[in-house]
């Protein structure tokens, strides 16, 4: 899009020397883009990292450790028609910037160019409201990339955003109000549920994509948190459902669905000696709690926003938790 102005927010959380390749790569690869860092509490000497360069626009000091809370902070003080959000640990590729560039946020049926993704015909009317790609990571037998992710939840076609790896128009992000700060995991997969309830659509473009630093080993992060967090884990992903669909059964059964697949994925952990079974067990506990404050918190939310944003805890209500910004603009 010729003249579009794109913003990178890049979340991070003692992550210094994965940081430094991040941005050395960034301004390689993407020199005129508005960068903006949004960092902590770090205790790993980041903040004076960013402060000695001199291709980070703005870098916000927060006081939370969390993902959602960064990408707001980050969001609120962008100036792009685009804001894009990366991973730390990861390096723009050489097309990286040429796809982004290559997207009209104005374009009716941009959105949805995978067949699995228009699967019953919604997505092609919806205007685009995400730009996503994959993460690549070398292995020994060559190169890994992803493929995109789709599901039909609710009579809404969803193509989820890789977390790490999303750009989002200006008009999308303003009308989700920013991301859920609630969540301390899946507050990417809950954008794209609510993307699709605003009758935005997602364009995944494989030619947008990132990798991890050859140099270091490729260690994939969940969207914010521990992925062994079970009790976050479904915590998140009750609240997520029943804020966006209500207390249907289809919440309960794919709920319930994920927690049998973990089970029995943990069950054989104990089986084969990997694992033991008083932490099985304690993983249960975890999952039965979690499930059941998600529920709770979600049919909550649900009320307090009954809009198609269902997000009270957005960037329109939020407490601004930056602690000091240094803004060179």
């Amino acid at each position: 899009m010729i003249g579009m102005h794109l913003s990178v927010v890049i979340p991070t959380l003692n992550g210094r020397e994965r940081l430094a390749t991040c941005l050395d790569a960034l301004t390689e690869r993407a020199p005129d883009v508005e960068v903006v860092v949004a960092n902590g509490p770090s205790a790993d000497g980041t903040s004076g990292m960013v402060r000695d360069r001199d291709d980070v626009d703005v870098l916000v000091e927060l006081d939370a450790r969390n993902v959602n809370v960064a990408r707001n902070a980050g969001a609120a003080r962008a100036s792009g028609d685009i804001i894009a959000f990366l991973g730390d640990e990861l390096v723009v590729e050489e097309s990286w910037l040429d796809t982004l560039r290559g997207a009209d946020p104005d374009d009716l049926g941009a959105a949805g160019t995978d067949p699995k993704a228009t699967e019953g015909g919604t997505d092609d009317d919806r205007p685009l409201g995400a730009i996503t790609g994959p993460t690549n990571r070398e292995l020994r037998a060559g190169l890994a990339t992803e493929e995109v992710e789709t599901r039909r939840v609710g009579g809404r076609s969803i193509t989820y955003v890789n977390p790490l790896n999303v750009a989002f128009t200006q008009r999308a992000l303003n009308e989700l109000d920013g991301f859920d700060e609630y969540l301390e995991v899946g507050g990417a997969r809950d954008a794209a549920h609510r993307l699709a309830g605003t009758g935005f659509g997602v364009d995944w473009r494989p030619a947008m994509s990132v990798r991890y630093d050859p140099d270091r080993a490729a260690t994939p992060r969940p969207d914010g948190g521990r992925e062994t967090d079970w009790a976050w884990r479904y915590r998140s992903l009750a609240y997520r459902l029943v804020k966006n669909y209500g207390p249907r059964p289809t919440v309960g059964y794919r709920v319930a669905r994920h927690a049998v697949s973990d089970a029995w994925t943990t069950f054989r952990e104990v089986v084969s000696g990997e694992g033991r079974p008083s932490a099985w067990l304690g993983n249960g506990r975890d999952v039965s709690l979690g499930t059941g404050r998600g529920l709770v918190d979600g049919l909550r939310t649900r009320y307090r926003d009954r809009s198609s944003r269902r997000n009270p805890n957005g960037l329109s209500a939020r407490t601004d938790r930056a602690v000091t910004v240094f803004d060179r603009r």
